[in-house]
């Protein structure tokens, strides 16, 4: 899937704040003479902004160590990234920051807007990390680290032969033989023993972290940087999923008579784990290839360097400025030598290192068409921070106008340059090629539509039990698979029993806990972006777009950008598209995939 932002802190390092004196929110150009309170605010926030600065970055550089070398038996590393981190919430979570910061929040009728955002961003980070319960966060710190490493130091084995995820990845994509696939499937979900007792113990300090200033559990925590409770994040989620049910339920029934007369056995009712082309059966995409669009064969003799320079190309013909020298120096983007002695953190993903000029990414690039994307996806990130790292936007308001928009917005480039006017502009294939334009659509379906049951599904609806509802010790895999079943229509080949925890297989649950929703209100977002953009800029049918060099694509997309944390995110939204949070645009978007799947599956059972 689409690829995260990590930082390796907590969701609240996506904020940050410099000394400016601008009164209203970002973009504003007016100054006004500030009263005394304001002056005194102010203050406070230019030294607070400084040091918190400075602790960011430290913490940063020792989690990038800790995430691009992972030497076995070496604790050096971790044991930096721990001091860093400490450092960083012994200052977040000070219990002067804190009170100082709530006694300015009780004038804040007395405040401009943008001192109020940056109060607040002050008070949600120190509730991750309260100095009234030191020991509890630098335990949790610790524990941390430690899930961390043991996640990514890892030796998959198939068949007794050492492999990386990327080996794993491709067997589930293109083998046919299901002993084989069910062998790499069983490989990917070995880590999960060694990682049980590590988030269990993550989420009692969690827990307990946030509770200490009034939080009712971590999930709880995590829903309010979007100004909702849990219970108000879990009915959207569930809403989404009955938005999208139709289809999916359409794409369920297709997928397993199709894939049953690909493996030659009978049609099961639910979709076994290990016949999906993804670990977690979130995208399905790879069951279809679209005739006359092959990029893997395309993008082989170009090589992994290409598709990061043309990805930066693609941000650039749209009016963005071009990547420091310092990305590409600083960058770990591509799969480490055969002989490397040692490991790193296979998850893409894209650090804004110090809330300045210092941007990286994290990625394993191999020339074929899902790093394609996930190039253009990451660089997303990339240029959403060099966007809002301007001089209106304070180091504490260095975020996405929420955390959801931040994937959107490298979501929707993604979707954007796998669409063929934009591939044909590449020369990644023929301007005249005829293309099946369902099965192109079917295949997007199988990427955007199959990830929601999971991420508004099982992921929100795990993590909301684990945290929330304290789900017991011996229940954890049970309900994974309870929640699979129900969301997903999957199960897995055979029976996992308690001494797995497949959810910690997925990277978020250990190193970005409790925000899995963010990605499932990213493709709500993304299709409503580029519904807007496709129908009132571009004036082009959103299944054909070519975003490639349109300056009025880039200005759109970077009034977004540009105010970070301190727009409202409901109010851009609107402003933007005319239209509040709705799954209509990705509804709308695949209507036209539902007459051909009842074809399909005329005759066919269901079992959704």
């Amino acid at each position: 899937m689409k690829k995260l932002i990590y930082t390796g802190l907590t969701a609240a390092i996506l904020l940050s704040s410099c000394s400016s004196q601008k009164t209203e929110t970002a973009g504003t150009e007016a100054t006004v003479e500030m009263t005394s309170v304001q002056q005194e605010a102010q203050a406070f926030l230019d030294e607070y902004s400084n040091k918190y600065q400075q602790l960011y970055t430290a913490s940063a550089e020792a989690e990038w160590a800790s995430n691009t070398k992972i030497v076995e038996g070496d604790t050096t590393n971790a044991a930096a990234t721990r001091r860093a981190n400490e450092a960083f919430a012994a200052f977040t979570g000070s219990v002067e920051n804190i009170e100082n910061a709530k006694a300015m929040l009780e004038k804040k009728d007395q405040l401009t807007p943008l001192q109020v955002k940056q109060f607040e961003a002050i008070l949600y980070a120190g509730a991750n990390n309260p100095q009234v319960i030191p020991d509890v966060v630098k335990a949790r710190i610790k524990a941390e680290t430690e899930q961390t490493e043991k996640l990514y130091g890892f030796n998959y084995k198939v068949f007794q032969q050492e492999v990386a995820t990327n080996d794993i990845d491709n067997i589930l994509k293109n083998e046919k033989d299901l002993k084989k696939r069910l062998e790499a499937w069983r490989a990917s979900k070995e880590v999960s023993k060694n990682l049980r007792e590590g988030i269990l113990n993550l989420r009692d300090l969690r827990n307990q972290t946030v509770q200490s200033l009034g939080y009712d559990d971590y999930f709880s925590y995590q829903a309010s940087d979007y100004g909702m409770t849990r219970e108000e994040m879990m009915a959207l989620m569930e809403k989404l999923n009955e938005e999208l049910r139709p289809l999916y339920r359409e794409l369920h029934t297709y997928a397993r008579y199709e894939l049953a007369k690909t493996y030659g056995v009978q049609v099961p009712d639910y979709l076994p784990a290990h016949w999906l082309p993804n670990r977690w059966g979130q995208d399905w995409s790879a069951m279809v290839n679209v005739e006359g669009i092959d990029l893997d064969a395309a993008l082989k003799p170009k090589g992994e360097e290409w598709l990061v320079k043309q990805a930066e190309q693609f941000y650039v013909s749209l009016g963005f400025q071009e990547l420091p020298q310092s990305f590409y120096e600083k960058s770990s983007l591509y799969p480490l030598p055969a002989n490397a002695n040692y490991k790193k953190n296979n998850h893409a993903s894209a650090w804004h290192m110090d809330l300045d000029k210092d941007v990286r990414s994290l990625m394993s690039v191999e020339p074929n068409a899902e790093w394609y994307e996930i190039t253009h996806h990451e660089l997303g990130h990339i240029y959403y921070y060099m966007t809002y790292t301007n001089p209106d936007v304070p180091v504490l308001l260095r975020g996405g106008a929420n955390r959801a928009y931040h994937e959107a917005m490298g979501s929707l480039m993604g979707l954007a340059a796998m669409q063929k006017p934009f591939l044909a502009e590449l020369n990644l294939i023929d301007k005249n090629t005829q293309t099946d334009e369902v099965q192109t659509l079917l295949k997007e379906a199988l990427s955007y539509v199959t990830f929601i049951p999971f991420a508004a599904g099982v992921m929100s609806e795990w993590e909301h039990d684990f945290y929330a509802q304290n789900l017991s010790a011996n229940q954890l895999n049970k309900r994974w698979w309870e929640l699979a079943k129900k969301y997903q229509g999957m199960v897995p080949p055979t029976e996992r029993g308690e001494e797995y925890t497949d959810a910690t297989t997925k990277t978020h649950i250990n190193d970005d806990a409790a925000q899995y929703y963010d990605y499932a209100l990213s493709y709500v977002i993304l299709f409503q972006l580029h519904d807007h953009i496709a129908k009132n800029i571009l004036k082009q049918d959103p299944h054909a777009t070519n975003y490639y060099g349109s300056k009025e694509v880039g200005n759109f997309l970077r009034d977004i950008m540009y105010p970070g944390a301190s727009a409202d995110w409901r109010q851009m939204l609107k402003d933007k598209t005319g239209e509040e949070l709705s799954a209509r645009a990705m509804v709308a978007y695949f209507q036209p995939l539902m007459e051909y799947l009842k074809e399909q599956n005329k005759g066919r059972k269901y079992t959704l």
